[in-house]
Parts: C-alpha cells; structure tokens; sequence
C-alpha cells in the first residue's frame, strides 16, 4: 500500500466554505485516505494550517475550532515529525531544485520518509523529483477511485 503525503491546501479547503468545489474534493479525498490508511501529515502542514486557517485576516476557524481540528488529526493520523535531516534535504533541494523552501520542506518530508507521492496543488502535478510524484487533487483529471 503507496502512503500519500498530504500538504496542507487539502487540510485548508476542507473547512473553506469560500470555495466549495475545493472543499467538496479535499474532504472527499481526505474521507478516501483515512479509510484505507494511506494518508500521512507532517508538522509542518498542521502548523500551516492552523497559522492559515485561524491566524489571517478573514479566518476561516476560531482558534479553538483549528486548534480541535489539529487535536482531531493528530489523534487519528500518522503525522511525521519534521527532523534536522528534513530540514538539510530541503536545503538541498532549495539549491538543487530552485523550489521554494517550504515545497521543499514537504519534498523533503516525503522522500526522507520514504513516501513517493505528494497531494498538492503547489507543485507541478504528474512530475516526479528524486522519486516523489506531485499529484493535485484538484486538477480535472485527477480520478479518487484510482488512489482507493
């Protein structure tokens, strides 16, 4: 069974009553990947959530609502925890790669975690960097039924 790294767009649109088509899918896919167990989360997208969900302008959650969200997902997830070894990949990937320091924190997360695929709307979907595939969820040929 291939485990999934989520990013953290997906953890965002399921509480984003603003875009329901997004919403719609990311809960539909976040449903998909706890059921069959191949979901994975990171620090680093849990601390982006909450900093993105309740700390912006127009929040989307209170603070108890996001923090709630995060103590849900902490307790019935696997969360991988960010490293110093993460962050050095990273580094690396930001030097090798040109990306940008927090898409290469999760490249980085997911290669060194040995997870080969990345649900994303960030990165270019289909490519595959050092054996992690980028795939975005949200995109008009992206199929639920073939990631059960």
């Amino acid at each position: 069974m291939t485990a999934i790294l989520i990013d953290t767009n997906l953890l965002i649109y399921a509480h984003d009553k603003n875009e329901p088509v997004k919403r719609l899918r990311a809960i539909e896919v976040l449903k998909l990947l706890h059921e069959n167990g191949r979901g994975r989360l990171s620090v680093q997208c849990l601390s982006e959530f909450f900093s993105s969900t309740a700390r912006r302008k127009n929040p989307i959650l209170t603070v108890d609502e996001a923090a709630r969200q995060i103590e849900l997902l902490v307790q019935s997830w696997t969360v991988l925890e960010l490293t110093s070894f993460i962050i050095l990949e990273a580094l690396r990937g930001v030097k090798t790669y040109q990306i940008a320091y927090w898409d290469a924190q999760i490249w980085a997360t997911a290669r060194l975690n040995q997870i080969p695929v990345i649900f994303s709307e960030d990165f270019n979907t289909g490519s595959v960097l050092e054996g992690v595939r980028f795939i975005n969820p949200f995109s008009g040929n992206f199929v639920l039924e073939h990631w059960k």
